[in-house]
Order: C-alpha cells, then sequence, then structure tokens
C-alpha cells in the first residue's frame, strides 16, 4: 500500500470510529442536572444544562479537569457536540475509560 493509501484507510477507519460512537447514546446519571460546558473542563463557560434521564450521543472524547461524579473520578470530558461537553463523571457509559475516539 502506499503511504496515501494508508492515510486514507486511517481516515476511514477514525470516520467509522466516530460515526459508531455517535449512534449509541449513554443516559445521564439520574437525579442530576448536568452543565454543558463550552471545552473540557470545569473553567469553560457552562453554556447549558442536561436534565435527570437526558441521554447523550458521545462524538469524542478529551481528558481535562478531573470531576467527582456519581460514577467516579473522571478527568474525561465527552464531546456531545460541535463545542459541548459534559464530565464523564455524570454520563453511564459502562466503562471507566474511553469508549468514543480522543477529540482532535
Amino acid at each position: 500500500m502506499s503511504s496515501e493509501e494508508v492515510k486514507n484507510a486511517q481516515a476511514g477507519e477514525r470516520a467509522e470510529a466516530v460515526a459508531t460512537a455517535a449512534a449509541t447514546s449513554y443516559p445521564i446519571a439520574p437525579g442530576y442536572t448536568v452543565n454543558v460546558r463550552s471545552g473540557p473542563g470545569t473553567s469553560y463557560a457552562a453554556i447549558g444544562s442536561l436534565q435527570p434521564g437526558a441521554r447523550v450521543s458521545i462524538i469524542c472524547q478529551s481528558p481535562g479537569t478531573r470531576v467527582n461524579g456519581p460514577y467516579g473520578t473522571s478527568n474525561i470530558w465527552d464531546c456531545i457536540g460541535n463545542g459541548k461537553f459534559v464530565s464523564d463523571a455524570y454520563v453511564h457509559t459502562g466503562s471507566d475509560g474511553y469508549v468514543a475516539p480522543r477529540c482532535s
């Protein structure tokens, strides 16, 4: 395979991983209203909130501020839309690690 073919194959694999992750939705912790922030951390502006029982699709994940929540302590932030992040400590993904590609 040429280097161009390898790059195209890798790009296709990343796009497929993002599409698969976005197709899965995860519930917000019951009983919690969760801030949506403009970046992966508590120092970013709160730009909205999610009500208890909401579900989110995770586009990608990024390291950021460590947060204590109902699902443990995590520095993983879930990107749920363009410039919209929530702490993974409030999202029931069933994992303490990454479940989606890292944000670039």
